[in-house]
């Protein structure tokens, strides 16, 4: 059995961010733009997920 993936609401937020910025916003300008809005997340997170969470 799959596991639930703890960090799919961090994923779609980060894809949302990088699309909403038409592909220019690396792992440091998604961070900052997250924390902008409110959301707490390690900018370590937000690199990982970004280089995972494109498949």
């Amino acid at each position: 059995m799959k596991q639930e993936d703890p960090d799919q609401a961090w994923k779609t937020l980060i894809l949302e961010t990088f699309e909403q910025h038409e592909g220019r916003y690396g792992y440091r300008r998604i961070h900052a733009e997250l924390k902008a809005q409110g959301h707490k997340i390690n900018h370590k997170k937000v690199q990982r997920i970004s280089i995972t969470g494109k498949n």
